[in-house]
């Protein structure tokens, strides 16, 4: 995994985070997480967090639909850290997130600012900082895999360069495709939770596969 100049060891991580929380949003270690940032207290969050580490929670609420101001949040979320920040003329934010490592929320915090803080345990992740994480081979079959994947990808006009696929790795692969494939955000969150790239791969196979498997059995069902 390629660690960007300024992100901490390990024992350094931050022990209390502010948290940006979006239904459907997945951010994984190693991954790449542009946010257009609009509302006042995650344009506060963003500059607060530019202006001290540059670290930032990513979570999903439990209920994709809630309406309240602080729904009640996912125990595991990633850490990102703000690797690049443009104000636009009209005071949006525009950044870019690099995950660092998962964790698990301790407590919440009492703060005063608009947005969110959460004391966190990164102690179930260690493994997401490891300098090889990235050399893990033989995640996916591809030969079944791979047609399965764009039998799913085709429900949602999602247009891939499948030759440039075919040079990525397993495990960027598969981190790639979590966090950009259309899932469901509790699918998202199984995502995020399966504790190795094996576990996640095998994850992401399944929900492709059962996405396909239902098109073609609702397919089947319209020509009865």
């Amino acid at each position: 995994m390629t660690h960007f100049v300024g992100t901490p060891a390990f024992d350094k991580l931050p022990p209390s985070i502010p948290v940006f929380v979006l239904p459907g949003i997945l951010l994984l270690p190693g991954g790449q997480l542009p946010l257009h940032l609009f509302e006042e207290r995650y344009r506060d969050l963003a500059r607060d967090a530019v202006a001290a580490d540059r670290m930032i929670g990513i979570m999903q609420p439990r209920d994709p639909n809630h309406s309240e101001w602080a729904p009640t949040l996912y125990r595991t979320g990633c850490l990102g850290r703000v690797v690049a920040f443009r104000e636009s003329e009209d005071s949006r934010y525009y950044i870019t997130l690099t995950g660092v490592c998962r964790f698990d929320i301790a407590r919440e915090l009492t703060s005063e600012t608009l947005y969110r803080r959460v004391e966190v345990d990164y102690a179930r992740f260690a493994d997401d900082m490891a300098e090889d994480r990235d050399d893990v081979t033989g995640l996916i079959d591809r030969a079944t895999f791979m047609p399965s994947l764009k039998s799913f990808l085709s429900q949602f006009d999602v247009n891939i360069d499948w030759s440039a696929l075919d040079k990525v790795d397993d495990a960027p692969l598969i981190r790639s495709l979590a966090m950009t494939c259309p899932f469901e955000p509790s699918e998202k969150q199984a995502i995020l939770e399966a504790q190795t790239p094996a576990d996640r791969a095998r994850l992401i196979s399944a929900l492709v596969q059962m996405s396909v498997a239902d098109t073609g059995d609702d397919e089947d069902r319209k020509l009865q």
